[in-house]
């Protein structure tokens, strides 16, 4: 496709009758490609070619399902465009083929795998689904690890995701469209929902927020993300994302809407809610007793993960009369033989922690896991001996570093959070902190991503979705609940848990 300069218009070129200008174009739009294959034969004294990218088709199913087939029926004789139908119609009609009329959607099959064909005086042409483009084999999700769920998660090329999808939501409901963002990319995205649970009008307002996104490239679902994202002023985002597809299929069954972005082994979902960045798969695998006590317990970690340092420094430097006496004569003696005040040298080990932790996760696996044990035991133990910190400081850090393990899906704005009531609890102790919790829930309920509160169902409060939120109901309750809301549009009790 081509663009006036001065008003910017698309214009698509169409295939010329005379092969030759045809050829000209495809090269001059690709240059010196080394994998562009281009073959020219003869039809009964008539050019021909084939166009092909050699790494992205299937070399063999090329010659003996294409290529060689129409040579050899074309040796029976006849006119070109005659032998150009009976092709398409007879010789060929096992392969995926289209009819183009355009140079452009030409080109782009060709770089999508397929092979196309051409005629001399015939302004069509002809591609053949012919793709062998190289993907990742289905492997465990390693983002999102369960005990007893499935050990299936997406991959890079999202037909296969798609076919992971369809394999456990065998139902004509379940409902997909592709669309293309990037001007140059030309990411397909495959937008899927239920059909009479999805509503219809936030279907449409995402697919509108989609086709906005004015990228040139998209290379993966983060780039679509903050189109999606209707709360800018906050840390938290109300786009889910999963690299599983049971658990996937489980969201959209909800009447979410799902957006599987080819070349990411990520998917988005959306509406997400706060309360579901505590729930797993095996939440739905296990009893209910247990499932509610590591529900509790995941909330606790997050509680402790983001506020455990800013506490810490609020008692240790306003309010030393609500520690016992013992622990008190023990923290001021370790505190008193290093340099740095105590909201500073809180600062500092965090900093430290983060830095070990993105060396740990961007390093090689095979010494990942070891540069970041290491690390932190000899830097932990080496600050300590020098008194640039305190152990008691270091035992909270270790503590919170643990409790921010515990849901990775929150790390991004748990590490900022603490930092945050680290330095709120060194300047005006709890009551800062206060302060800060009341500020920061005030925007969690203020978050509404295409009509649904983040905070549902606890604000608005809905009695019948709390059925899935902290404590799980049996299955023998909550599968028949599930039936009889699965056919209410009402998104606000059809909301309420991660998986029902």
């Amino acid at each position: 496709m081509k663009k006036t300069p001065q008003e910017g218009i698309v214009q698509c070129v169409p295939v010329r009758e005379r092969l030759q200008d045809n050829i000209i174009y495809i090269r001059s739009c690709l240059g010196n490609s080394f994998d562009l294959l281009i073959r020219e034969v003869e039809l009964n004294g008539t050019r021909a070619v084939f166009f092909a990218c050699e790494e992205l088709c299937d070399a063999m199913l090329l010659s003996r399902s294409v290529v060689n087939p129409i040579l050899e029926y074309c040796e029976q004789g006849g006119e070109a465009s005659a032998v150009v139908l009976d092709v398409c119609e007879s010789v060929t009609r096992g392969l995926e083929h289209k009819e183009r009329t355009s140079l452009d959607d030409a080109l782009k099959d060709i770089l999508n795998g397929y092979v196309v064909f051409m005629v001399d005086g015939i302004q069509t042409c002809r591609s053949y689904g012919v793709q062998k483009i190289p993907t990742r084999s289905v492997t465990d999700p390693d983002s999102e690890v369960q005990e007893r769920g499935s050990r299936e998660g997406f991959v890079e090329n999202f037909k296969i995701n798609l076919a992971l999808i369809r394999k456990r939501l065998c139902t004509s409901e379940l409902k997909t469209e592709i669309i293309e963002l990037g001007t140059t990319s030309h990411t397909r995205v495959c937008i899927c929902s239920m059909d009479g649970r999805a509503d219809t009008e936030m279907l449409q307002r995402i697919k509108n927020d989609l086709m906005s996104a004015e990228l040139d490239v998209v290379l993966g679902a983060g780039y679509l993300q903050e189109f999606l994202d209707k709360k800018k002023k906050s840390m938290f985002t109300s786009v889910g994302v999963t690299q599983r597809p049971d658990v996937f299929a489980a969201k959209i069954c909800e009447g979410r809407v799902g957006i599987i972005v080819d070349g990411t082994p990520f998917a988005l979902v959306l509406p997400y809610l706060f309360i579901e960045n505590f729930h797993a798969m095996d939440d739905y695998l296990s009893r209910t007793y247990y499932v509610t006590v590591m529900r509790i317990l995941r909330i606790v970690s997050f509680l402790i993960g983001v506020l455990l340092p800013g506490i810490y420094v609020a008692i240790g430097l306003f309010h030393q009369e609500l520690l016992p006496d013992d622990m008190l004569v023990d923290i001021v003696t370790a505190e008193s033989n290093t340099m740095f005040p105590l909201m500073l040298e809180a600062l500092i080990i965090h900093f430290i922690y983060e830095i070990v932790r993105e060396a740990g996760l961007r390093m090689p696996k095979s010494v990942g896991h070891a540069v970041s044990i290491v690390g932190a035991l000899v830097i932990g133990d080496a600050a300590v001996s020098a008194g640039l910190i305190g152990a008691p400081m270091l035992i909270v850090i270790a503590l919170t570093a643990i409790c921010s393990s515990v849901e990775s899906s929150l790390h991004h704005p748990m590490a900022v959070l603490r930092m945050i009531f680290i330095i709120l609890g060194g300047i005006s102790g709890l009551y800062g902190i206060m302060i800060g919790l009341g500020l920061l829930i005030i925007n969690l309920c203020s978050i509404d991503n295409y009509g649904v509160p983040y905070m549902a169902p606890f604000s608005p409060f809905e009695a019948g979705a709390m059925r899935d939120a902290v404590v799980r109901l049996g299955w023998k309750k909550l599968g028949g609940d599930i039936m009889e809301i699965g056919k209410i549009r009402e998104r606000r009790t059809n909301f309420g848990g991660s998986n029902k």
